[in-house]
């Protein structure tokens, strides 16, 4: 079999179990780091005709990740593909598993166990300890996490409340005076899709705790699962605060 993925934390999930079934990612798949396959660009806008040079049997796709009119040339061209699109950790670790198993996998490998474990060893949330936050992911426009999101299950399992889980959107694009509004204890400000830093994002929110946080633990769904509990955890709870 020879995969493709165009998802970075699905190909961290084959490269680390079967790699010798994946035959290109994409720019943007970090992980492993010593990952040598050939690059077909971007998630969003991937180069179609360097996936078809390399004749997968199958590519692997998420909702969020990729475009839809992608996934239909992959489609009309007559290659397989396998389209993800898990909203809650449960979620996550049950398409890992069907996927590995469709790759060949003939048990769960040590990181989907570990992974498993973490995550079921978590006390339940209770909102009446749970700290109120929003949850950028962009600037300039802001965008935030909003309803049905894997980072907001994360989030919330956690013990985090998004301020804006119950909006219709899943990804609002608030202004700054209703991200203030809304009055969090906690700003949560990943590293990725949109680096924030100690010096980029926290000023935005002067005298409210800012947790910088792993992005790669807040929203992959792959190996990084079995670290993301005790990684999230850690560095929520040292927050910085701009005056």
């Amino acid at each position: 079999m020879r995969v493709v993925s165009l998802v970075p934390s699905l190909t961290e999930a084959v490269a680390r179990t079967r790699p010798e079934v994946l035959v290109g990612a994409t720019d943007w798949c970090t992980h492993p780091a010593d990952l040598d396959v050939p690059r077909v660009g971007g998630s969003k806008y991937p180069d179609l005709e360097r996936v078809l040079d390399l004749r997968p049997d199958l590519v692997l796709l998420n909702v969020e990740e990729n475009r839809r009119e992608d996934a239909g040339a992959l489609t009309a061209a007559g290659i397989p593909v396998r389209v993800t699109y898990p909203r809650t950790v449960p979620q996550a670790l049950t398409e890992l598993a069907d996927l590995l198993a469709a790759l060949g996998v003939p048990e769960e490998p040590g990181w989907l166990v570990a992974a498993r474990r973490a995550w079921s060893a978590l006390p339940p949330p209770d909102p009446a300890v749970g700290r109120r936050a929003v949850v950028p992911v962009w600037r300039r426009p802001w965008v935030v996490l909003g309803s049905d999101t894997f980072a907001g299950d994360v989030l919330h399992r956690l013990g985090v409340t998004n301020l804006y889980a119950t909006d219709p959107d899943r990804y609002p694009r608030p202004d700054l005076a209703d991200l203030r509004g809304r009055r969090p204890d906690l700003v949560v400000l990943p590293d990725e899709p949109y680096l924030f830093t100690a010096d980029d994002g926290p000023q935005a929110f002067p005298g409210v705790p800012c947790a910088l946080v792993s992005g790669r633990h807040l929203t992959w769904y792959g190996p990084s699962l079995a670290q993301a509990p005790a990684v999230l955890a850690d560095q929520l709870a040292r927050p910085v605060t701009s005056p």
